[in-house]
C-alpha cells in the first residue's frame, strides 16, 4: 500500500487526462455526462412509469434515486473490467502496479457521478424533498459504496485478462442484478417468503439507505451497511491480493 501512495500523483493526472479526452471526443463535452444517464433514466420511467404503472408514492424521485446508485455500480464493473488487460502498451514497456488503473476508471466514473448526483439533489429539492441533518450520513454511503464497487472491480480487473470473455458474462450478470436490485420496487411488494433472499443483494441495502436519507428523511440501516462494509473489505483485500498475484504475469497473458 505504500508503493501506492508513490503513484498517487498519477493516478489523479490520468484521472484528469481521461476525463478530458472523454469530453473532447464529443461535441457536447462533459454535458454529455449529464445528458446520456438522463436519456436512459427517462426511457426506464416511460416504461415503468408511465406505460406500466406504478402504485408506489412519489415514483418518479424513487425511480431517479435508484437509477443514479446503480448506474455508478454498474459503469464502474462495466468498464472496470478490462482496466489491466487494456493497459498492455503501458505494462510492456514500464513497471507500475497494476492495481492503479481500477483505481483510476473508479476515479473517473465517480466524478461522472458526482455531477449526476448534483442534479438529482436540485430535483428532489424541487419536488419536495429538501436537504434534512440526515445528509450528514451522505459521505458515509458514498465511502461504503465505492469501497463494494473498488472489491468487485478489482476482482474482475484480475480475472479478465486470464478469461477475456468474462466481460459478455458479466455484462449479462448485472442485467439480471439490475432488476432485482430494487430500482423499480419498494421491498413491501417482495413476498415476505423471498425476502430475507431479496436482501442478500449489497446493492438493494445500499439504495435503500440512498432513499431513506435523501426521501424519506431518516437514517440508514447501519447494520446492513456495516455489513455491506465488512464484506467489501473483505473483497478489497482478496482481489488486491490477486492482482499482486499476477503483477508479473499479465503482460504475458494478454501478449
Amino acid at each position: 500500500m505504500s508503493l501506492l501512495f508513490r503513484y498517487v500523483e498519477l493516478i489523479l493526472y490520468k484521472t484528469y487526462a481521461d476525463l478530458r479526452a472523454e469530453s473532447a471526443r464529443t461535441y457536447l463535452g462533459f454535458l454529455w455526462w449529464i445528458f446520456e444517464p438522463m436519456m436512459f433514466m427517462g426511457i426506464f420511467y416511460i416504461v415503468f412509469g408511465l406505460m406500466l404503472g406504478h402504485k408506489t408514492d412519489n415514483y418518479v424521485p424513487f425511480l431517479l434515486v435508484g437509477l443514479t446508485v446503480w448506474q455508478w455500480f454498474k459503469s464502474c464493473l462495466s468498464h472496470g473490467a478490462n482496466t489491466i488487460g487494456g493497459a498492455l502498451y503501458i505494462t510492456r514497456q514500464v513497471y507500475l502496479p497494476k492495481i492503479i488503473f481500477p483505481i483510476i476508471l473508479i476515479l473517473t466514473d465517480t466524478t461522472k457521478f458526482i455531477f449526476i448526483f448534483s442534479l438529482l439533489l436540485v430535483f428532489l429539492w424541487i419536488n419536495g424533498f429538501p436537504p434534512t441533518v440526515h445528509y450528514l450520513a451522505i459521505p458515509i454511503l458514498f465511502m461504503v459504496q465505492i469501497l463494494f464497487i473498488a472489491g468487485f472491480t478489482f476482482l474482475l480487473a484480475a480475472i479478465v485478462p486470464f478469461i477475456p470473455d468474462l466481460r459478455f458474462v458479466v455484462e449479462n450478470i448485472l442485467t439480471a442484478v439490475f432488476f432485482g436490485s430494487g430500482v423499480f420496487m419498494s421491498a413491501d411488494i417482495v413476498p415476505e417468503a423471498y425476502r430475507f433472499y431479496y436482501y442478500l443483494n449489497p446493492m438493494v441495502n445500499i439504495i435503500e439507505s440512498y432513499r431513506n436519507v435523501l426521501m424519506y428523511h431518516t437514517w440508514p440501516n447501519w447494520t446492513s451497511l456495516l455489513i455491506v462494509l465488512i464484506f467489501s473489505l473483505i473483497m478489497i483485500v482478496i482481489s488486491t491480493w490477486l492482482v499482486r498475484k499476477f503483477e508479473y504475469i499479465y503482460p504475458k497473458v494478454t501478449s
